[in-house]
């Protein structure tokens, strides 16, 4: 892992004035907007009625939204990535995008290419609709695309607007995912020095990947939902109130299964890059695998200062990590992300 950038759109609100754009006074609504842990968001809200109240999108415009932002955003990531990493658009060889937040066809890596003038040979894959989780879907796949390609640069970009997959009805439905979820992107650059296996850094700041462990958790395939709203005539997302717990209950499962054979224990993971899926998940994950407020403390930064960007949320705190300085050389770390499924995605990395 050579590089990482991120991008949000310019616009950011505070909890309380998203209560306000949108005219909410239900005290249960707004307690669970004021009680989130989130401080700010990067979100591109409808526009305004004469009134100044937000109107309802119809899902024609949130698609155009979709992928708008999903260009724009996506682009700025792509482009910090690669200047982190020390390389330019024309070193590209491999581009995979995750998004969960609208669908496009032509996807959005070919969307990319053609916005940025990337090389027409440049290969490319989309990962569509996997949700929070899928980031480390792509990296999996991507990580051996490139121990195959030794050499050669790949980037996975995650891009995920997810404003335009909101649906504004006053309900304690919606209520749960209008106060989490914020708009961005991240990147983050792949190399391979040899065509055996993942392991071992290519140079840089960044660690080498090790290997991956995932755990579906098939009881709780209904916990997390994208589906067609009857009543709002467009996509709703649905979170089961309960999910935080049973992905807690599940995570040493998955951790257990991912250090298996490396001969390490839970505590020799120097840093833990978590999905910033909301405070209760955190505070869950945190629990269940025995880690204190400090090793999650990137989540937990990501989480107050962008809220849940859906796929890109584990890259936001690696960069933050990063800029931190505080990696040493051998040292190991464990990026985790969960999602609909319901899903637990697991990485170890060694700088």
């Amino acid at each position: 892992m050579i590089g990482v950038g991120t991008a949000a759109p310019a616009t950011s609100y505070t909890q309380q004035e998203v209560l306000d754009a949108f005219a909410i006074t239900d005290p249960r609504i707004r307690s669970v907007f004021m009680n989130s842990a989130i401080e700010r968001r990067h979100l591109v809200l409808p526009p305004e009625d004469e009134k100044g109240v937000r109107i309802s999108e119809p899902q024609g415009d949130l698609l155009d939204k979709h992928k708008r932002s999903a260009v724009e955003m996506g682009a700025e990531a792509l482009r910090a990535c690669l200047k982190r990493a020390g390389a330019e658009l024309s070193d590209l060889r491999h581009l995979c995008c995750v998004t969960s937040t609208g669908f496009l066809t032509p996807g959005l890596s070919a969307l990319l290419i053609k916005e940025l003038g990337i090389d027409r040979h440049c290969s490319r894959s989309d990962i569509v609709g996997m949700g929070c989780n899928a980031g480390l879907n792509a990296l999996n796949v991507v990580a051996g695309w490139s121990a195959a390609h030794p050499g050669e640069l790949a980037v996975v970009l995650c891009a995920e607007a997810c404003s335009s997959a909101y649906a504004m009805d006053g309900t304690m439905r919606t209520a749960v995912v209008n106060s989490l979820f914020g708009d961005g992107a991240a990147a983050v650059a792949l190399i391979s020095q040899g065509g055996r296996g993942h392991g071992g850094s290519a140079g840089g700041e960044g660690p080498g990947i090790l290997k991956f462990a995932s755990c579906i958790i098939p009881e709780a395939v209904d916990a997390m939902r994208y589906e067609w709203d009857r009543d709002q005539g467009r996509f709703s997302f649905y979170l089961d109130p309960l999910i935080p717990y049973v992905v807690g209950a599940h995570a040493e499962i998955v951790v257990d299964r991912l250090l298996e054979g490396t001969g390490l224990r839970r505590s020799d993971i120097r840093h833990w890059l978590v999905h910033s899926g909301g405070k209760k998940v955190i505070d869950a994950v945190t629990v269940n695998l025995g880690l204190t407020r400090h090793d999650v403390r990137h989540t937990s930064g990501v989480l107050r200062d962008h809220g849940n960007v859906s796929s890109g949320s584990f890259l936001f705190s690696y960069e933050r990590l990063l800029d931190e300085g505080v990696t040493r050389p051998g040292e190991y770390g464990v990026l985790m992300t969960m999602g609909p499924g319901s899903t637990i995605e697991t990485a170890l990395v060694r700088w």
